[in-house]
């Protein structure tokens, strides 16, 4: 929705987070003659009840689009409708953080104007009054919640992969894949997609679209070596950022150099330390079996895995599969997904697993310590959101790496 659609009316800004306010101070300042009012769930259930007395919504991502029942638009639509500059959007299940920061570093190296936007980095609408001209580049990464009610499309869209996820949102894996395929809904021939050749969904896709459908590339123009990142996973990250670069026409040095100096993002198979001979890695991010299983099969001599947490009806099988090939017996059970994980690993009578039940980081880290084997390492990997014991992802990570620390002194 362009700002000259949005002067003179009566606006109710619906969701008051990080993004809500970004929003609200950008209307105020570029359509000053807009009546800008709040509605957030910390004013009680009802908050929305009032949005028959506005013109118009703008919506947070994280309110369904089933709860606006008159016109409304997002962050993420005026932010695509009045930038001048060129906009890469980055989707997946997982793995959306890395490869936008990944591209983002190589088009910093290459010497261009670039902002990091979206799920990581700004706001968009916070980034967007920082635009000088076209030649601005956004990387922006989007969530199936962002991309729900999206009406632009990047012009070069980037699907990493495609996982079951987010049907507490969306109601089923078939509405959830309709989101993260309208990235390339309002793609035209002028435009990109990217797309890993390893999911079929995305085959489909690429001959779908009016986009440009470029497959990852298959070689790296430089040695695998010299990613700083563990795990295949990561490996597909850094094609999915050169393949962009390359269409951006960067050199390949500006590339290698980009990707061999990056900092691995935290709570991404970071590894915490070496502790009474145990050594630990924090994946609080995880929160899928398929994400788990890509953590599990990047490290060597794991003997202790911390799993569960929000139960949203995932299938644990293969990963269960996984850890009975990779010999990880001693496992801690978050609530309350750890319960049906539980279920499946005394399935099989041939395995002994040393499992605890607990809700407790502290009591968790404390069992690892007492129960690894010296040189083994020990992974905090969930396979399940973190809500039903933490506030997020980032709350659960900080917790375990403050309880390795704190509890190998003792």
């Amino acid at each position: 929705m362009k700002l000259d659609d949005l002067a003179n009316k009566k606006i109710l800004i619906a969701g008051y987070g990080k993004e809500g306010k970004s929003t609200e101070e950008y209307l105020k300042q570029y359509v000053p003659t807009a009546r800008l009012d709040i509605a957030d769930i910390k004013d009680g259930p009802e908050y929305l009840d009032k949005q028959g007395d506005y013109d118009l919504v703008v919506k947070s991502p994280g309110i369904h689009k089933r709860y606006i029942h008159i016109p409304y638009t997002t962050a993420t639509n005026i932010f695509f409708a009045n930038t001048k500059g060129v906009t890469i959007g980055v989707t997946g299940t997982k793995g959306k953080s890395t490869t936008s920061s990944l591209i983002y570093e190589i088009l910093k190296a290459a010497g261009k104007r670039a902002h990091v936007v979206g799920n990581i980095g700004n706001p968009m609408l916070s980034e967007l009054p920082l635009e000088k001209d076209s030649a601005d580049i956004y990387v922006c990464e989007l969530s199936s919640y962002q991309l729900d009610d999206v009406q632009y499309s990047p012009h070069i869209a980037v699907i990493i992969n495609v996982f079951p996820e987010h049907q507490d949102y969306h109601g089923t894996i078939e509405e959830y894949w309709e989101a993260k395929k309208r990235i390339v809904q309002f793609s035209g021939p002028s435009d990109y997609f990217v797309y890993n050749p390893r999911f079929g969904p995305l085959q489909t896709l690429a001959r779908e679209t009016k986009a440009q459908a470029i497959p990852y590339i298959g070689t790296l123009p430089f040695p695998d070596g010299d990613i700083p990142l563990l795990g295949e996973h990561n490996k597909e990250n850094v094609r999915a950022a050169v393949t962009v670069g390359t269409i951006l026409s960067i050199e390949k040095e500006c590339m290698h150099q980009a990707v061999g100096s990056f900092v691995p993002l935290p709570h991404r198979l970071e590894p915490v330390g070496t502790y009474n001979g145990i050594t630990f890695y924090d994946d609080a991010i995880s929160t899928t079996p398929e994400s788990t299983i890509c953590a599990i099969e990047s490290i060597d001599n794991i003997s202790t895995i911390f799993l569960g947490g929000l139960n949203r009806g995932y299938d644990f099988g293969e990963l269960v599969n996984v850890l009975h090939k990779r010999n990880v017996r001693i496992v801690v059970l978050f609530p309350d997904s750890g319960d049906r994980i539980e279920q499946l690993l005394k399935k099989n009578p041939d395995d002994t697993y040393v499992i605890l039940r607990t809700s407790n980081m502290k009591e968790a880290v404390r069992f690892a310590y007492d129960s690894a084997p010296r040189g083994t390492v020990c992974l905090l990997s969930t396979a399940s959101p973190s809500y039903s014991v933490w506030k997020n992802f980032e709350e659960k990570g900080n917790l375990f790496q403050r309880y390795v620390k704190e509890l190998a002194v003792q």
